[in-house]
């Protein structure tokens, strides 16, 4: 039987999919599709890394490694959920979670001094930060706006806030001495196994850091953020904000990028409090307690102190604050700044809903103002620079007569690796950090002092071919310009221009619009042709394809979530994410204070079509096909009748849209022609379904408006959780009619 591998993730998604997945199994089991679960959340990995400690019932086999395996066969369809990218802080939450719990879990160690703890440590930093999508994406991506949801967006367009022309909103970002302008890279000439060797200044013999495989073909980075000129950016920026009056923010990606942003942040905090780390830095350190897990870390953990020094801690923090520029808040009512959690504040989310809503972000004074947004690497930071000149310029977007920017993603096989992984390091001493080839000789080269982070990334020959194939496809068949966003200036995309330019010439372009031009000048065109109504495909690095494919939904839609975005496989299978948009983590406290989820998940109703259709095209299943065509008009139907969820209790949530995602689809599958018996069997279904449409609702609605208990934050209890998304016992029995 065919397979749909339908991943169990985090948060927001997890709980729709107690509510959504058993409707596509009904559904898919007309087709002859069987619909299983992955456990790829992350409880699941934490579990997985410890099966000697746990017991039979408890133990999970290692769903990530098996989905990793068989995203590299023809036979794979995979329908991937978003999933949390744990940052040290989740981790240990969700650690202690599963330990209260029963699970023998060891605690995380923060300075591993023996055998035993390093190990523990290593397992742990194997499920951190991006550490399902580099698995997963044994493919590129193709990530666009559904022509529904885009005709959707003209016709019922989202809030924009109003730009100024005299806007103190701006972007700051390193001239010097980052990651963009240290970077070194390389395309090696054959296999070989590359060596990351420290040799520190004071003498003594080089110590390998790290020790990887590269192909013939493959282009290495090496590259590194100086702490020095860090420090004295940050400083320079937080006086800076001070003397405009506009908020301090800071842009950082704490989750995917595991090793390197938790440290910029921790730089963040220091700099922002440095009276606080000058008087108690060593009381701090010794309670465990770091500027890397952000302000709110310490703060939850001054009880780890004596009285005395809490006190002291707490009021130089207060001082510092009060005497600082304007903080933007996370939430300003529990007082959450935007220094509290490393991972409150992502980059590729915070920047565009800050440019959405006319470039402002809130103040402790429960208001917006105008920001200065620190992204301290200069890599990409002029992308959101560009915009906002715009912007500044000519006013906010308008949803109504605004084109579109779909993506064309260079991320297979880890391509573009973030260099957070297992090659990234931070120096404890000044030095020299080189990386040589198996014959001793230096590839590259970089001094370093103490504090630096160093980092290294791979990106193969294979994964580069399909994407240029996979951009000029995608050109050929929207007949829309493609830019590929590189900057001729920067090592890194210099070697890619050569193999984009080689490998473009083994395609037929004529009559297409094809261009490489830097991330700063493809942005402003795009921006200039989206204002007249104009698309314009960009085809980017994984980074890039991280920032792109939230910032021009959430202004073209309003939300990066609704986005289909396929995967295609090199090997042949399929690979369906479901939008971008994060995993809500906000939609779940409502949940368990009202009972209301107020999660879209429109970006799993076109992904799931997506994977039917696949099965159609790969296997010849028809009844696949048929599924596919009468959801995508199940969802226009849904769009046009307003069926998503409401943000206020006691109106319809996630469940009632999935109850009329059903409606609609079984409709028109009754209506179908191309398919006499699957339209014959479901008729009684669509009936029965729009006969108990009130009784239906009403029961979907009553539930509403009182605290919930899931048993569970990161790894709830299914039981609970079943009966909490599922409460329609006139749906649940219709439903089960399909099986």
């Amino acid at each position: 039987m065919a397979k749909i591998m339908y991943t169990r993730t985090d948060e927001a998604p997890l709980l729709a999919t107690y509510s959504l997945k058993p409707i596509v199994e009904a559904f898919a089991r007309t087709a002859g599709v069987e619909v299983e679960t992955r456990d790829i959340s992350l409880a699941g990995r934490i579990i997985a890394q410890f099966p000697e400690r746990l017991t039979d019932a408890q133990r999970l086999d290692d769903a990530l490694k098996e989905l990793g395996d068989l995203a590299k066969t023809p036979g794979a369809n995979i329908i991937k959920l978003p999933n949390i990218s744990a940052s040290v802080p989740q981790l240990k939450a969700a650690v202690a979670e599963l330990q209260s719990q029963g699970y023998d879990l060891p605690d995380y160690p923060e300075d591993p001094q023996t055998d035993e703890e390093r190990d523990v440590r290593t397992r742990y930093d194997a499920v951190k930060g991006s550490a399902v999508n580099p698995v997963l994406r044994e493919g590129n991506s193709d990530r666009r706006a559904p022509k529904a949801i885009k005709q959707y967006a003209k016709k019922y367009p989202h809030s924009m806030g109003d730009w100024a022309n005299d806007s103190k909103t701006s972007v700051a970002t390193m001239s010097s001495d980052d990651f963009a302008s240290n970077e070194k890279s390389v395309v090696s000439p054959a296999e070989d196994t590359f060596t990351v060797r420290f040799t520190p200044a004071a003498g003594g013999e080089a110590r390998e850091l790290k020790s990887f495989p590269v192909l013939a073909g493959e282009v290495v980075d090496g590259t590194f953020m100086n702490a020095a000129a860090l420090d004295a950016f940050l400083k320079e920026q937080i006086a800076a904000a001070k003397e405009s009056g506009v908020l301090f923010s800071v842009h950082l990606k704490a989750t995917m990028m595991k090793v390197s942003d938790p440290v910029l942040f921790g730089y963040v905090v220091r700099a922002f409090l440095p009276e606080v780390f000058a008087t108690y830095g060593e009381q701090l350190s010794a309670a465990g307690l770091s500027a890397d897990d952000g302000l709110g870390a310490i703060l939850s953990g001054l009880d780890a102190l004596d009285g005395d020094t809490a006190a002291g801690v707490k009021a130089a923090i207060d001082k510092g604050i009060e005497e600082g520029p304007a903080l933007a808040m996370v939430d300003s009512s529990k007082g959450i700044t935007n220094l509290h959690v490393p991972s409150d504040v992502i980059v590729d989310a915070s920047m565009p809903a800050m440019i959405r809503v006319g470039g402002k972000m809130w103040g402790a004074d429960d208001d917006t103002h105008d920001t200065l947004a620190v992204i301290p690497d200069s890599s990409y930071a002029g992308v959101f620079q560009a915009v906002i000149e715009d912007c500044r310029a000519n006013g906010a977007f308008d949803p109504t007569t605004m084109g579109s920017v779909p993506n064309v993603g260079l991320m297979a096989q880890k391509a573009e690796e973030y260099g957070s992984h297992d090659k990234t390091f931070v120096l404890d001493a000044d030095g020299t950090v080189e990386i040589v080839n198996g014959a001793g000789e230096v590839v590259m080269s970089h001094d370093v002092s103490a504090g630096d982070i160093w980092r290294a990334c791979q990106t193969k020959d294979i994964p580069i071919r399909d994407w240029v194939r996979l951009a000029v496809e995608r050109a050929r068949l929207s007949d829309t310009p493609a830019v590929f966003w590189l900057d001729e200036n920067r090592a890194h995309d210099a070697n890619l221009i050569a193999k984009v330019e080689e490998y473009l010439a083994d395609h037929d372009t004529d009559g297409l619009d094809i261009r490489i031009m830097s991330p700063i000048e493809a942005t402003k065109l795009s921006v200039e042709r989206i204002r007249r109504g104009e698309d314009t495909i960009s085809v980017t690095g994984n980074v890039l394809r991280d920032y792109n494919t939230d910032l021009f939904p959430i202004l073209e839609l309003g939300t990066s979530a609704k986005m289909l975005s396929v995967v295609p496989l090199i090997a042949g299978g399929g690979l369906f994410e479901t939008g971008a948009g994060g995993s809500a983590p906000k939609h779940v406290q409502q949940l368990v204070e009202e009972n209301h989820l107020r999660w879209d998940s429109m970006g799993e109703f076109f992904a799931i079509a997506e994977s039917f259709r696949h099965f159609q095209h790969k296997e010849g299943n028809d009844r696949a096909g048929v599924l596919a065509a009468t959801l995508d008009d199940a969802t226009a139907t849904f769009l046009e009748e307003n069926k998503s969820p409401s943000r206020k209790v006691n109106e319809i949530d996630n469940r009632g849209s999935h109850f009329y995602l059903t409606l609609f689809w079984a409709e028109e599958l009754a209506k179908q022609t191309d398919d006499q018996p699957l339209a014959d069997a479901i008729a009684p279904i669509a009936t029965a379904l729009r006969e108990n449409e009130d009784a239906i609702a009403r029961e979907l609605l009553t539930v509403q408006g009182s605290e919930v208990d899931l048993g569970g934050y990161y790894n709830p209890s299914n039981e609970k959780s079943d009966a909490v998304m599922r409460p329609s016992k006139t749906l649940n029995e219709i439903i089960d009619q399909l099986a």
